[in-house]
């Protein structure tokens, strides 16, 4: 198979790592160069964006970008990865946890509202102890897994949008067992926990909470709606029809602005030499996309405001398969 290089937009099905992911898009390919722009935790499904080929390089343009998310938030008990994968926790080992949630507790729409607004805008999380996040050189699930636990130190992340969902017209489903359930919308900040703020949107209530139902619908200008399943994946490759789904290098990086270069600027750029502008309208420091007269992605550059260059950051010049 040719070597390709741009961007996959995988709908993830629950039960798969990220990782599963990778591997099969790999297999499928016979292209060793792919990855993931940002986990998913197996029981979650949704966009994974996955590079491929040269393409791999520009991971680090995209790791900030905002998600979205659709996620159900079980009311009744916490688990001890804030997850339905987890271990059901009593609420006596819930701090702010009342006592166990009734299947008849009536939470009114001004109770619900005043916990999802508490938890919006600029706020801090502490990371939980099942992530993948590092402290002491060790990944905090692995501490988690062996029955440690350690201080987490609380992160800044942005919440624009936490807002009850009602595809029947209610606010709850009762689940007859004890649970409520409350579907959710979520815009978020990269490196934001929803199972984090799904416990402390519960502890806004006085009861233990989970994630029941996690679904990311957004990753930047990555949509849901255009993803492809695995099995979508493997009939465009049957048909020779993988260019349809396959984004280009410039199309993964259409959040940033662009400029077109000249031939010659063009050869600067491939060689990492500065191109100089003659009326630039970026800021200092921001990044660019270095585009030939085709509309391929030659680089990205940072501009530099008092010297008037575009200095390369990443090359990423464009071949003829």
């Amino acid at each position: 198979m040719a070597s390709m290089d741009g961007a996959l937009i995988i709908d993830k099905p629950a039960g798969w790592t990220s990782h599963d992911v990778v591997a099969r898009v790999r297999r499928l390919l016979q292209e060793r160069r792919v990855g993931h722009t940002g986990t998913l935790d197996p029981f979650a499904t949704g966009v994974l964006v996955l590079l491929i080929g040269r393409a791999t390089r520009l991971a680090q343009f995209l790791s900030g970008l905002e998600k979205e998310y659709e996620a159900v938030i079980r009311l009744g008990y916490a688990t001890d990865t804030g997850d339905i994968t987890g271990k059901p926790l009593s609420n006596s080992e819930v701090p702010g946890a009342n006592a166990p949630l009734r299947a008849d507790a009536n939470f009114g729409e001004y109770e619900i509202e005043a916990a999802l607004n508490s938890l919006r805008g600029e706020i801090d999380q502490v990371p939980p102890m099942y992530s993948a996040k590092k402290q002491q050189g060790r990944k905090l699930y692995e501490l988690a897994r062996r029955g440690e636990e350690v201080e987490r130190q609380p992160v800044g992340v942005s919440i624009p949008a936490f807002e009850a969902v009602k595809p029947t017209g209610d606010l709850l489903k009762d689940n007859l067992d004890g649970t409520l359930d409350l579907k959710v919308r979520v815009v978020c900040s990269a490196g934001t926990y929803i199972r984090t703020l799904a416990e402390d949107f519960g502890k806004k209530l006085g009861v233990g909470a989970h994630v029941a139902e996690l679904r990311r619908t957004r990753v930047g200008n990555f949509q849901i709606e255009p993803a492809s399943t695995l099995d979508q994946l493997q009939v465009s490759l049957a048909e020779e029809s993988l260019g349809q789904i396959l984004l280009t290098p410039d199309e993964v990086l259409g959040h940033l602005p662009a400029v077109g270069l000249k031939d010659a600027d063009v050869r600067k750029a491939h060689n990492g030499v500065n191109v100089e502008v003659q009326e630039p309208t970026w800021t200092n420091g921001e990044l660019v996309r270095l585009r030939d007269e085709h509309g391929h992605l030659v680089a990205v550059a940072s501009f530099e405001a008092e010297q008037k260059i575009l200095r390369p950051r990443v090359v990423l010049a464009h071949h003829e398969a």
